[in-house]
C-alpha cells in the first residue's frame, strides 16, 4: 500500500479534520486518511491514488496543500 503526506494550511479544529477526510475519501483508491491538524498534515494510504485528485479533493474541502505530497510504500 502506498502512503501520500501532504502538508496543508487552514486546517484549526475537528471540523477542518472532518471535512478533509470526508473528500479526500471520495478519491479512487483512497483506503485510509489521518489527518493530523495541529502539525498541518494528512497523510493518504491506498493503491494507485493520483497526487492531483488528493490535492483537488483538500482543496474542495476549502484547504490548500502548501507541500507536494511525498509518497512512500508503507
Amino acid at each position: 500500500m502506498a502512503e501520500k503526506i501532504c502538508a496543508v494550511s487552514g486546517m484549526s479544529c475537528g471540523h477542518c479534520a472532518a471535512s478533509v477526510t470526508e473528500e479526500v475519501m471520495a478519491v479512487p483508491g483512497v483506503t485510509e486518511v489521518d489527518v493530523d491538524v495541529p502539525a498541518g498534515r494528512v497523510t493518504v494510504r491506498g493503491e494507485s491514488v493520483s497526487d492531483d485528485a488528493v490535492r483537488d479533493a483538500i482543496g474542495e474541502a476549502g484547504y490548500e496543500v502548501t507541500e507536494a505530497a511525498r509518497s512512500t510504500a508503507a
